[in-house]
């Protein structure tokens, strides 16, 4: 019959093994897990822009959304960091903030030249369908611009620009804010006490404690 005290510090000695060897499953599950949410969330958002009813025929409507739009935007993204600070994982937390914002910032900016187009005929070089003001955001976006639609209007051109201005902040200063976030998250983490026994503890003196 096998003594007590023995099979505590057998548990005891297992421990932290098993805490190595889960760590890196619950990694892999939270990494699997962000990225079908981010997905999820950037699939929702287009789903959205095509549903939603975007064919009112006046400016007034295309300034209000962009402006409401904008807020939004800024809002998300701060919840976004203040969540990266409270994350366990900071790293896959900024990848998902960054996808969020990224795709709320495009839908934002496609429904604008929609209506825009739609308030003014003749804003752009062509007639704009939904497919249409997401292609000219995205090639605005990411800088390759193809030319076989532009905008002709002052108000696209302002529109355009204010995207463009937008797309450089998103870049360059929403990425650093969401860095810094990121190590200001794992310096919370290596300050917390970790809830694992360490090896080499003196898990041992209980059990000298419980001998004979």
């Amino acid at each position: 019959m096998s003594d007590p005290s023995t099979a505590r510090a057998d548990r005891t000695r297992s421990g932290p093994d098993g805490h190595r060897r889960l760590r890196p499953l619950r990694t892999r599950w939270a990494a699997v897990v962000t990225v079908a949410r981010a997905v999820l969330i950037a699939a929702g958002l287009v789903t959205a822009y095509y549903l939603l009813p975007l064919d009112e025929r006046h400016t007034a409507g295309a300034s209000a959304l962009l402006a409401c739009g904008l807020a939004v935007v800024l809002l998300v993204f701060g919840w976004e960091v203040r969540a990266i600070l409270r994350s366990p994982h900071p790293r896959l937390r900024a990848v998902e903030a960054l996808t969020v914002t990224v795709a709320l910032f495009l839908v934002l900016f496609a429904s604008g030249y929609y209506l825009l187009d739609h308030s003014a005929t003749g804003s752009f070089s062509e007639p704009l369908t939904r497919t249409d003001a997401l292609y000219f955001t995205l090639t605005t976006f990411s800088t390759v611009g193809f030319g076989d639609i532009t905008a002709l209007s002052q108000a696209g051109r302002v529109l355009t620009m204010v995207q463009m201005a937008g797309g450089l902040l998103l870049v360059g200063v929403a990425a650093r804010v969401l860095a810094g976030a990121v190590q200001a998250g794992l310096r919370r983490r290596r300050r917390e006490p970790s809830a694992e026994p360490p090896s080499g503890t003196a898990a041992g003196a209980p059990d000298r404690e419980a001998g004979p």
